[in-house]
């Protein structure tokens, strides 16, 4: 009882400004979520953050919103052909049994250290995945672009080949989007890791998007659309497992969705207008930007726990106005990047159009 009085005090006054803010940050999340398939969540936990909200409690609102995101997401790219619902499906079990771990984590540092505890591990947890997976996806961007093959086929990586080649007799699944039998063996690790970063920072696209184009080899816009299957899943039971704890913050959970629903389908529609690479692009350069938002708030945690000296006022009031202005950068990059995409993917396509006519009335 006394933690659910605790999380309650913990919730953040609404103003029409943060509603604003908060809509628009659930806008881009969902539209960068429908573009990409992670469920958006690298902007959206961070987002929650620099308004003040508690990191557990954005965690925790975040799953809440994301699972009828994800649904409607998942529905909307079905029909273009991109959701293998099996893989989806087959990772989304082993991914909840990750997020209740991971969830029982989570409130084992807040029962600990409090909301400085808990803040300081989502964003160091944060900058670490942030930092590798960014990296990892905009240095296969610049490759795939340098190579010149945006137009060819991904080609399946050497991992994906090994993982393809291997027969454990009872455990192995066709999966369509793999065009292979892979033993479920090696899916549920890949599951349960997504899970347990799911219920940590309410990011599970970070290892399951790149896990199902690098080790398992599927194609990078069928990744990102199964991804949302996924993230229905786990979103299903994370929420309820945190809305037991009297941890998820309904308010911020339904404004955010408001704004990712509108989102969503641009971004979904988005993504049969550009070529794989852009995804990859898009999804590397929003992460590094968040990472810098998230990273300047490591000091002021780290002060409020006594881990380093005491920060003065004029410091702290600095650092978490920069968060917050790069944060707001990091947003309107990210719509900017996904629209422009769009635009030029539409126009090439009309263009394209156009000239058939011309040639078939020569």
């Amino acid at each position: 009882m006394h933690d659910i009085v605790n999380a309650a005090a913990n919730f953040i006054n609404l103003d029409i400004v943060n509603i604003t803010y908060l809509f628009l940050v659930g806008f881009v999340g969902g539209l960068v979520s429908g573009f990409i398939g992670s469920g958006g969540a690298f902007v959206l936990t961070p987002g929650m953050m620099s308004l003040g909200v508690p990191g557990l409690v954005a965690v925790a609102s975040n799953m809440c919103h994301k699972f009828p995101k994800a649904l409607v997401g998942a529905i909307k790219r079905a029909k273009y052909g991109q959701v293998d619902v099996k893989l989806g499906i087959v990772l989304g079990i082993s991914a909840e049994a990750g997020v209740l771990y991971g969830a029982h984590i989570q409130e084992s540092i807040k029962k600990a250290f409090g909301d400085a505890g808990s803040n300081l591990y989502v964003s160091v947890a944060f900058v670490a995945i942030l930092g590798i997976v960014g990296t990892f996806v905009l240095r296969d961007a610049w490759k795939t672009y340098k190579s010149g093959s945006t137009h060819e086929e991904e080609k399946v990586t050497k991992i994906a080949k090994w993982v393809q080649s291997i027969n454990i007799p009872g455990t192995m699944v066709y999966f369509k989007s793999l065009n292979a039998r892979v033993s479920v063996l090696f899916t549920i690790p890949l599951g349960f890791a997504t899970g347990m970063l799911a219920a940590t920072i309410a990011v599970g696209g970070f290892i399951g998007v790149p896990a199902m184009i690098y080790v398992l080899g599927a194609p990078s816009l069928m990744a990102s659309a199964t991804e949302l299957v996924i993230a229905f899943v786990m979103g299903l039971g994370g929420s309820f497992k945190y809305a037991l704890s009297g941890l998820v913050d309904i308010r911020l959970a339904m404004i955010i969705l408001g704004g990712s629903l509108f989102g969503i389908q641009l971004g979904a529609i988005g993504t049969t207008y550009v070529k794989p690479f852009m995804i990859k692009v898009v999804m590397g350069v929003i992460m590094v930007t968040v990472l810098f938002s998230r990273a300047l708030m490591v000091p002021v945690y780290m002060s409020q726990l006594g881990l380093i000296g005491q920060l003065g006022d004029t410091t702290v009031k600095a650092l978490k106005s920069t968060s917050f202005a790069i944060m707001i950068f990091a947003l309107a990059l990210g719509a900017f990047i996904v629209l422009k995409a769009m635009w030029q993917g539409r126009r090439a396509e009309k263009l394209s159009a156009q000239e058939a006519i011309s040639h078939s009335k020569v």
